[in-house]
């Protein structure tokens, strides 16, 4: 994939969200609200990043653990699923968590061989992605907390929207424009 495509994604990712936050905010708040323990939307997510990781442990040429491979290859897809059964209480945020993860690695793979310097603003959403990932992984109340927050009224989600749908265009536009 290259950098142009993948900050293309990434910028609609972030944008497409935003437009609904400022069109119709109280419906944005519910729908956010709702989301960390959300058990469908944990399903999904945490499904979405096991298979990522497993496909990405199945590509990596690891000869360390090559005698390993199959029986971690199983462990770690066991622990996808195990975590779906017995760990329920904020699925969401912590299957969102692993697909930071995941498109994070993704983001710093593809950006190490752009020769812009523009680059590194994908490599910095990368990395405070993934930063944000581990803590939400330790504690997925935060997210929580922080969607209260950033919804607690019309004029902060509009706000709030405003800037990530700027930061969303931004980025698009470098996809476009400079990768």
């Amino acid at each position: 994939m290259s950098l142009s495509t993948l900050s293309v994604g990434l910028g609609l990712l972030i944008a497409l969200p935003q437009v609904f936050g400022l069109l119709k905010p109280r419906e944005f708040a519910l729908k956010a609200r709702q989301f960390p323990r959300s058990v469908m939307a944990g399903y999904l997510l945490m499904g979405l990043g096991t298979a990522w990781f497993l496909q990405n442990l199945q590509a990596e040429s690891i000869s360390d653990f090559a005698a390993y491979k199959k029986l971690m290859v199983f462990a770690f897809g066991a622990i996808g699923v195990l975590t779906c059964i017995y760990v329920k209480d904020y699925l969401a945020v912590r299957g969102l968590a692993v697909v930071m993860l995941m498109l994070g690695k993704l983001m710093l793979d593809t950006a190490r061989w752009n020769d812009s310097s523009w680059r590194l603003v994908i490599s910095v959403l990368a990395y405070v992605w993934i930063v944000l990932a581990m803590w939400f992984t330790v504690s997925p109340w935060r997210l929580r907390d922080i969607i209260l927050w950033g919804t607690a009224s019309e004029g902060r989600i509009k706000v709030c929207s405003g800037i990530r749908l700027a930061f969303g265009l931004f980025v698009i536009l470098l996809g476009l424009a400079v990768f």
